[in-house]
């Protein structure tokens, strides 16, 4: 019976497929975000950790932040993709009641003081919206493909 081996890729080969910190990382087409309307998931590593994060229109802007509450860090939601209150004027913790300005991530209320949410880097252009990665926020990589050999001679 043949001997298979798998080869994971180092990780300088893992860090080479990195995306580079400024490069686009396409979301959503702009007619996706509506106006106080439900804003777009999507999935980021912070610090190297998986994260969720955020896009919602706001005053006409794209603004984009990590669904984490800088008061506690649970994530900010009461129902997938709603974060705006009922006047459709704060960003708001379902779980603590903190506000937050949407154009800006700064607390403005409840128990998140001085602190703001962290923001994403997003741009629309030509229809589309896209965000950008930065030192502390990046792409989730998609599965680094295994190496099979069925040669019992091959490295281990």
């Amino acid at each position: 019976m043949p001997e298979f081996r798998l080869t994971l890729p180092t990780a300088s080969q893992a860090q080479a497929r990195a995306p580079a910190a400024g490069q686009a990382e396409p979301l959503c087409a702009s007619t996706d975000l509506v106006e106080c309307g439900q804003a777009k998931l999507f999935d980021v590593l912070l610090w190297g950790q998986p994260a969720r994060a955020f896009a919602l229109r706001f005053d006409g802007q794209v603004v984009a932040y990590i669904n984490r509450c800088a008061h506690v860090p649970v994530e900010l939601d009461w129902q997938p993709g709603e974060f705006l209150d009922h006047d459709k004027r704060w960003i708001v913790c379902a779980v603590h009641g903190a506000s937050y300005e949407p154009a800006d991530g700064r607390c403005v209320g409840g128990p998140c003081g001085r602190s703001k949410l962290l923001r994403v880097n997003v741009a629309e252009q030509a229809g589309w919206v896209s965000w950008y990665a930065s030192n502390d926020i990046r792409p989730v990589l998609p599965a680094v493909p295994l190496a099979v050999s069925s040669d019992p001679e091959s490295p281990p």
